[in-house]
């Protein structure tokens, strides 16, 4: 049996979960007759919390949009789901200001009764995410800019250094953001070089936006381009190797990031930049059907160095 305390309570996490609620819903949950909804509205309302409702002897019960509720009420398995996202962005690191995370936690912390503040000093003690932390994080400022305004189609005017140092200004229209390996990229128009780009969030070193609006092609993959564009990035060395498999196992060999594919007749070509051939060399050995090394040639004898190393190992052995 509920409590009056428990039952006033229940209302207001209710309200607080979803965007309207009847009177005999709420009667149902609380196990009450609806005039003692009305009553338990009115204690809520005399609080100073804002309920409002519609007309009708039914009508719904909604909280004022844009009322925020200190402190939130959250069920035990909605604490481990938030604990578990503040672990998540403390390990990856996601932006350069991390009190946000820090001091969010720790609010939780102290709130929680002991044996959900164990249930989580568990998880943080022996959960270990395989992730790559980033060397560099974008200021929340830009993330939050950046993400506002392709929620808006709205174009940004930036300053923008690349990896030779460079720095340029122009205005962009971001279509969206994606994180790969730790690092935050935005894709989108470049009005300055009049074609698709792609821009880490952490190598601008000013942004605002813009007037001016943008239409965002339909069905345009973000990750996809962020991708295919890493895998363009240049290097001192172009390789190219054809091999005699399908697209998708080719795919499973090497990463969308990491090279090229092409189908042409009954082979698959890769293309791709690098500047270790003999990291390139061990890559290529995983591949298990047969292939020719196009180009560079000096690839082909280190790949042959490094089969002969493992053929000689495995005599010894």
């Amino acid at each position: 049996m509920y409590s009056p305390t428990t039952r006033l309570l229940t209302v207001l996490e209710v309200l607080q979960s979803k965007s309207a609620v009847s009177g005999p819903e709420l009667a149902q949950k609380l196990e009450v007759k609806v005039r003692s909804v009305r009553r338990y509205i009115t204690m809520l309302r005399d609080m100073g919390i804002p309920v409002e409702s519609e007309a009708g002897r039914y009508g719904n019960y909604y909280l004022r949009p844009g009322f925020r509720l200190p402190p939130l009420m959250f069920s035990n398995d909605e604490i481990l789901a938030v604990s578990l996202g503040l672990m998540l962005a403390r390990k990856a690191a996601a932006l350069s200001q991390s009190t946000g995370v820090e001091s969010a936690a720790a609010k939780i912390e102290r709130v929680l009764p002991l044996e959900l503040r164990q249930q989580v000093w568990a998880l943080q003690d022996t959960l270990v995410f395989n992730l790559d932390a980033p060397d560099s994080a974008p200021p929340t400022s830009v993330v939050t800019m950046v993400t506002m305004a392709a929620h808006e189609h709205r174009s940004l005017a930036i300053e923008y250094q690349s990896y030779t140092n460079e720095f340029t200004e122009r205005v962009i229209d971001p279509y969206g953001i994606a994180v790969h390996t730790g690092i935050w990229y935005t894709a989108g128009y470049c009005h300055l070089r009049h074609d698709l780009r792609t821009f880490r969030l952490d190598r601008m070193r000013a942004i605002k936006p813009t007037n001016q609006t943008f239409e965002r092609p339909k069905n345009f993959d973000v990750l996809g381009h962020v991708l295919n564009s890493i895998a363009r990035q240049p290097g001192n060395w172009t390789i190219e190797v054809r091999m005699q498999t399908t697209w998708a196992e080719a795919r499973r060999i090497f990463p969308a990031d990491m090279a090229l594919l092409e189908e042409d007749g009954d082979e698959v070509v890769m293309r791709c930049y690098s500047n270790q051939l003999g990291w390139m060399a061990k890559w290529i050995l995983r591949i298990p059907c047969p292939f020719v090394i196009v180009q560079p040639v000096e690839l082909r004898q280190m790949v042959k160095d490094e089969a002969q190393k493992i053929i000689n190992t495995t005599n010894t052995n």
